[in-house]
């Protein structure tokens, strides 16, 4: 298994490949953790027993948010491991319009045949997705399925070549659903490079018309990392007045933050996007997106909360702590970062995905603990 967010460090020995997932006995995994040592604290690399992940219980936290439950790995109500994902990471989620929050992950580890190419000595795939109809967020998000392949795992939605410098990984990014189709924007990542200083060759969507049960690429819609669209290599989406509203950032951390919008029935079509230059939208012309956002910013996320009667953002910052920022408009201007999580009291998060269904004064949201490579729900109290 390897770090959808920086170095691909992982130890171990395979156990073998199985049609379902191989649990690892407790005395088993008490022998790998000996060998293994502690988890590393830095957040681009990765506990190299990921049958072990997730099993450290929920972080006890000081300050303004608390960690609600963990969402996978051995400790989650939700066995994940009962779909060979041990670990993962990311957890965008999207409303699919039908009553259920699709939620997609990033690398995620399992047992089966290495990739050896990689360096990695675990079974891999670069994205798969669950579904939740969980209303009750308070004790914690349930998943009720995953698409599975014919082992019986989560399957690979878009499958990559996993050969690094050609295609190490396809990470999902975004996700909205529109007239009753799923759309996952992707980045294909050529090389994972320097912690936080990946490159992609592309960004583009896939669609599914099944729940998300099966995807196509639709390729006319690559951005090529060059130029105006290297600045949409990772996304956030937004849907809002007939608009999908399309926050975009380069590769790696410490980005800045870009703006698109395109009527929802053209999501597909490349030239009917319009580009903010923080005055006017400009159409077909994404070297005009002019930044909306100052400080460094990683992955993120953006959603409307009607508690607040704002647009809300988070991401992490270049200190790797969550934060938020505020806006009247999906335009901006958008408020200085209000720390939610500080990286002293959870220094190997990262990533802070909104729950769709989360728009009251309780703020609920994914956060990869990357010590333990896997996800936690967590809550953090607005005020007005």
């Amino acid at each position: 298994m390897t770090n959808s967010r920086g170095e691909r460090r992982w130890g171990g020995v395979i156990v073998g490949t199985s049609k379902r997932f191989v649990q690892v006995s407790a005395i088993g995994a008490a022998a790998l953790l000996l060998l293994a040592g502690p988890a590393s604290a830095d957040p681009n690399t990765v506990n190299p027993i990921p049958g072990l992940n997730g099993t450290n219980g929920l972080p006890v936290l000081n300050g303004r948010s608390s960690a609600v439950a963990q969402a996978t790995g051995l400790l989650s109500p939700n066995r994940t491991q009962d779909a060979n994902v041990l670990g993962t990471d990311l957890g965008i989620m999207w409303d699919n319009g039908n009553g259920e929050v699709l939620t997609a992950f990033g690398d995620s580890a399992g047992l089966g045949i290495p990739n050896l190419l990689n360096g990695s000595l675990w079974s891999w795939r670069s994205n798969t997705l669950f579904r939740s109809a969980d209303r009750n967020l308070a004790d914690g998000m349930s998943f009720d399925s995953s698409p599975r392949d014919f082992l019986g795992q989560a399957k690979e939605l878009i499958p990559s070549p996993k050969i690094p410098y050609v295609e190490i990984s396809r990470i999902p990014t975004a996700g909205v659903a529109v007239d009753g189709v799923q759309y996952m924007s992707l980045m294909s990542v050529r090389n994972w490079g320097e912690p936080g200083r990946w490159d992609t060759n592309y960004s583009g969507l896939a669609f599914s018309t099944d729940n998300g049960e099966n995807w196509t690429v639709a390729p006319e819609t690559n951005r090529p990392a060059t130029d105006g669209n290297r600045n949409f290599q990772m996304s956030a989406f937004v849907k809002d007045g007939g608009f999908v509203y399309q926050y975009g950032t380069p590769p790696g951390r410490g980005g800045l933050v870009h703006l698109a919008r395109v009527p929802e029935k053209q999501i597909r079509d490349l030239g009917a996007y319009e580009y903010w230059n923080g005055h006017e939208w400009k159409k077909g012309d994404p070297n005009a997106a002019a930044p909306i956002v100052f400080g460094g910013v990683a992955e993120l996320s953006v959603q409307y909360n009607q508690f607040l009667g704002q647009y809300l953002m988070l991401t992490t910052d270049n200190f790797n702590s969550v934060v938020m920022r505020r806006s009247p408009t999906p335009t901006g201007p958008w408020s200085p970062p209000e720390v939610l999580l500080d990286a002293r009291e959870l220094p190997t998060a990262y990533g802070a995905y909104i729950h769709p269904w989360s728009t009251g004064p309780d703020l609920y949201y994914l956060t990869t603990v990357h010590s333990n490579y896997n996800v936690l729900l967590m809550r953090t109290t607005l005020n007005r």
